[in-house]
């Protein structure tokens, strides 16, 4: 059963925490993106925490509030930025109200994160109209020295194919938002679900690709320093044993990136570097054939190699399978029209090796 809000701060700032919990701030930022209301109610919580009369707990209330502004974008900001929630933080400050009996660790942080927020979000207007009402009624003399940490970083540029840049769904969760009817509210609620679930699935899959061709990297450098220490009729029998097996889990790697190029879609980068651990790989085995099995290559393309190279061709220049032109007939396409006709990607590591491949496209 999935924790609600008010767990995960709990657990986040519990006062018998002997260090910050970070794996809770983070589970408490990843729900509160999830959650439609996320942010009226993080705020609300929070504001209870960091108003705590004992010390630790309000200092890791502030240092969730830190992670959350840093984490969980505009939404949360916008939320921040009202004087409902900035009210509380005053209210922490000033003598007033708890200011006479606030930790002045607690005050001192609260100064320290409205200054940051103030350089950080020149847009969120209240937030730099509340913190200089502080400096006015000199409950702030100076502006604090903030640790480079402090600042709020720039939002990371979104990779273009991620999942909320998709132009209609968010087009449609604008819309959804804006409604006042329940019905809308709870559609939007699950479309963000389904999007950030898509987004998990991306991510998965960059994760699996990167392990895959670490994996390949790894052996292929292993097997090419043994072969490179290799004497036939010298090497002792337990390096060629380890050679040959270091060769067949080579072997066995191939379908590996033949899936992985099949499954990646508009991203070049990743497909040079999958065609980049494939060539690796096929050299590496022809190595081990031609100086360990005395096999003659002639220049072949292994099978193997073959299907990722047509894999990413697929893929990347799938365009030209159905178009009239240079290539040919509509079933057969030969690779020696590639130098004029695919992309900067597929060019240089297909047509350079495989000119006299045909690959059907039925």
């Amino acid at each position: 059963m999935e924790e609600s809000l008010e767990a995960r701060i709990n657990r986040a700032t519990n006062p018998l925490n002997k260090d910050v919990d970070w794996e809770g701030v983070q589970a408490f930022c990843e729900q509160l993106n999830l959650e439609l209301e996320g942010p009226q109610l993080a705020t609300r919580l929070l504001a209870h925490k960091i108003q705590s009369p004992q010390e630790w707990e309000a200092v890791q209330g502030l240092m969730v509030l830190e992670e959350c502004m840093k984490n969980c974008g505009k939404r949360f900001h916008n939320e921040v930025g009202k004087f409902r929630f900035l009210n509380e933080l005053i209210k922490v400050v000033s003598p007033k109200y708890l200011g006479t009996r606030s930790p002045e660790k607690v005050k001192l942080k609260i100064i320290e994160l409205m200054y940051s927020w103030t350089l950080g979000l020149p847009d969120e207007l209240k937030i730099s109209e509340a913190y200089q009402m502080l400096k006015k009624q000199g409950i702030v003399k100076e502006d604090p020295k903030l640790p480079e940490e402090a600042l709020l970083p720039p939002p990371p540029p979104r990779p273009k194919n991620a999942i909320f840049d998709d132009d209609e769904k968010s087009k449609m969760l604008a819309r959804l938002l804006k409604s006042s009817h329940p019905e809308d509210l709870r559609a939007a609620n699950k479309l963000i679900k389904e999007m950030v679930q898509e987004d998990q699935k991306r991510l998965e899959k960059i994760s699996k690709r990167m392990n895959a061709i670490e994996e390949v990297n790894n052996n292929v450098k292993l097997l090419t320093d043994m072969l490179n220490n290799y004497i036939k009729g010298e090497t002792p029998e337990g390096n060629e044993d380890l050679m040959k097996e270091l060769y067949q889990r080579c072997e066995k790697l191939r379908p590996t990136l033949f899936r992985l190029a099949s499954d990646t879609e508009d991203n070049d980068e990743a497909l040079a570097e999958i065609l980049q651990a494939n060539d690796n790989l096929t050299q590496v085995i022809n190595r081990y054939r031609q100086q360990v099995t005395g096999e003659e290559m002639n220049g072949e393309t292994p099978a193997g190699s073959i299907q990722v190279l047509a894999a990413c061709f697929l893929v990347h220049c799938r365009q030209l399978l159905c178009s009239p032109g240079p290539l040919g007939t509509r079933n057969v396409y030969s690779w020696s029209f590639l130098p004029s006709t695919a992309c900067i990607i597929c060019e240089p590591l297909l047509a350079s090796r495989t000119r006299q491949i045909h690959l059907s496209a039925g």
